[in-house]
């Protein structure tokens, strides 16, 4: 049997799209939800802006290929987050 963490929330371990008020969204392992923002493990980092893909084609390409681990551990400040979608449930 593994190990539970009934304690962290629905989203622990699941990989998940967390999507900010500025140009920056986030994919990584969601190990909690805090008080403080969303802790993600393995994570990637995409920033938005000229030159670059926009937020939804960074998601959509991650969901269909995955993306590569830019940070073994990250906090989202709460106050950035705009929302949290698991990566498995957005059409590629």
């Amino acid at each position: 049997m593994g190990t539970f963490h009934n304690d962290k929330g629905e989203l622990h371990g699941i990989t998940v799209v967390v999507d900010t008020n500025g140009a920056q969204v986030f994919v990584g392992r969601c190990d909690e939800v805090t008080d403080e923002g969303v802790i993600l493990l393995d994570a990637d980092v995409h920033e938005e802006g000229e030159g670059t893909a926009s937020k939804e084609e960074y998601i959509k390409r991650a969901a269909m290929v995955g993306v590569f681990k830019k940070h073994d551990r990250i906090l989202v400040p709460k106050a950035h987050v705009v929302s949290i979608r698991r990566l498995g449930e957005i059409a590629s």
